[in-house]
């Protein structure tokens, strides 16, 4: 049972970090052009939009790596969770094209832009826990790892 457990915390933190490694900064590096191509939509000039790319697969690959071996995974998620958010701010405005009611562009980022917060609250409850009592515990260290493959709940 010892490894079912194991095996069931890490699937779960993979599936939740997959869309980032591999798949988004892969993504990012192969397609890095295009990449740039899509930040100056929110930038609009070259040099700051490579350097959010760059951060953005830096975020990616060290944050879900932080966050599938409990290295300071509660940090790594609270970063991600606003990851999440500002990705959804600066590329998922629904309310900019103005053709949300006719089923255009603007009804296809409305679901995006509320999936990617979804997956801040995710990202939030490795952060902070399930339950008010564990909140604390983050804030008095935010680096400290969760322990996510103690088989111990006083490991929490």
């Amino acid at each position: 049972m010892a490894s079912f457990s194991i095996a069931v915390a890490f699937g779960v933190r993979l599936l939740l970090v997959m869309l980032f490694l591999p798949f988004s900064a892969l993504d990012k590096i192969l397609n890095f052009r295009g990449a740039v191509g899509q930040a100056k939509q929110a930038v609009h000039a070259t040099g700051p939009a490579t350097a959010l790319i760059l951060i953005g697969v830096f975020v990616e690959i060290v944050m879900s790596l932080g966050i599938l071996t409990g290295i300071a995974d509660r940090f790594a998620a609270f970063v991600l969770a606003g990851y999440c958010g500002v990705t959804a701010l600066l590329w998922k405005q629904f309310w900019a094209p103005g053709d949300f009611w006719s089923g255009g562009k603007g009804r296809e980022l409305f679901w995006d832009f509320w999936k990617n917060l979804a997956l801040a609250g995710g990202f939030l409850l490795v952060t902070f826990g399930t339950g008010a009592a564990t909140v604390e515990t983050f804030f008095s260290d935010p680096f400290a790892s969760s322990k996510p493959y103690s088989l111990s709940e006083t490991a929490r």
